[in-house]
Formats: C-alpha cells, structure tokens, sequence
C-alpha cells in the first residue's frame, strides 16, 4: 500500500501509535478512537487520523479502530510483521548497552516477527569472538560477509566519530540501506540511504538550557 510518497515525520510517528496499540489490552479495549491514540501518544486526534489517511482506511467514523486490526496494520506498514535482522557496529559501552536492551526487548515481546538484534561487530581482538547477551561479535572486516549470510537489514554504529563514514560506506556498499547512527557526525548519505541520528550529547547540552 506504499503507493504514494509518505513524510519522514508520518513514519517516525508511527511507532508511537503501533507501541499505543501493544500496550492496550484488546479484550478490554476491542475499539480505540483517534482521540485515545492521540492522548496515549502525544498526538493530536486529527494529526493520528491524517497520518492513517497515508496507508488507507482503517476505522469508522464515529465508531474508532480494531484495536486489534489496526496494531497489524501499522505492524505491516512498518514491514514489522516479519524478522528484521539488525546488527551493530561498536562493542563499547553503549554499544553494550544497546544489545542488552534489544535482546531484553525480544525476550519481553516474544513474537514470531519484528526486530531482531542478530550480530554485532568490533575491531579490538579482546572482544571478537566473544558474546554479549547471546549476540555474537566478529570482526569488522567481516561486515562483507556477514551482512549477506545473516541478512542484516539495519546498522547500527556506535563507533568513534573518525571511523563512523568509512564504516557506514562498507555497509552501504554490501546492501544495508538503514542506519542509526550514534556517532557524533554527520554522515555523507547517497540516495536510497536513510540514517537516523542519536547524538546523545548534543541532547544533554540542550537539555542543559533548562537545568
């Protein structure tokens, strides 16, 4: 149904509106209106109805959504009804941080489809080899080679900023079309490439304006 082009800001909310439906209890609640997905995600009533209005019909008015038909909905759109394998790249301490909080994720949703963090990548020969959380780290060179076997499909680097764009190229050149990147650059992006941005500290010193 990705018949027409489609905001980059309509697609970042929609994983609010999908966590909305996966935290309400369907058997409760079988229907949800615009406005309670709005309240529960910081949206407004008619933002939610016009960011739907992207994919196609999905309710009635007057009448609200299955919240059951409209949580696979948003699942499919997201191409979150299959496994998405994701690797990292930075076996750091937020890097660690990360994997330990993608494998909880998994063990606290255990469903057949959605993310799965697959493998993570490091250049210090301490770590490769080794395991954090189950997740297996090799080494970086072996980017080439693992992208294809384990199918990677999402990178995400915690690398230092001076290795984050020869990184992201490898990747790029071997097929992974989506990143987040943690690195604190800014990445030279070709076209049909999306990166996300995660600079915590640029986040920290704005939140300092208001300390």
């Amino acid at each position: 149904m990705k018949v027409r082009r489609v905001p980059d800001v309509v697609i970042r909310r929609l994983p609010l509106y999908l966590r909305v439906l996966e935290d309400v209890d369907s058997s409760l609640f079988p229907i949800i209106s615009s406005q309670e997905v709005g309240e529960r995600s910081g949206v407004n009533s008619g933002q939610v109805r016009k960011d739907l209005s992207f994919f196609g019909v999905f309710g009635k008015q007057g009448v609200g959504y299955s919240t059951v038909n409209l949580r696979e909905e948003l699942r499919r759109i997201l191409s979150l009804h299959q496994r998405i394998k994701v690797g990292l790249v930075g076996v750091g301490n937020l890097g660690r941080a990360f994997i330990r909080y993608g494998v909880n994720r998994e063990k606290e949703h255990p469903i057949d489809a959605g993310l799965k963090m697959a493998a993570a990548f490091d250049i210090d020969p301490r770590k490769i080899g080794q395991k954090v959380d189950g997740v297996n780290i090799y080494a970086v060179e072996e980017l080439p080679e693992m992208i294809s076997k384990l199918e990677l499909s999402i990178i995400i680097l915690t690398v230092p900023a001076g290795t984050a764009q020869a990184t992201f190229d490898l990747c790029v050149q071997n097929g992974v079309k989506a990143f987040l990147n943690f690195a604190p650059v800014k990445l030279v992006v070709p076209d049909g490439v999306k990166v996300h941005y995660a600079d915590v500290t640029l986040e920290l010193e704005s939140l300092a304006y208001y300390s």
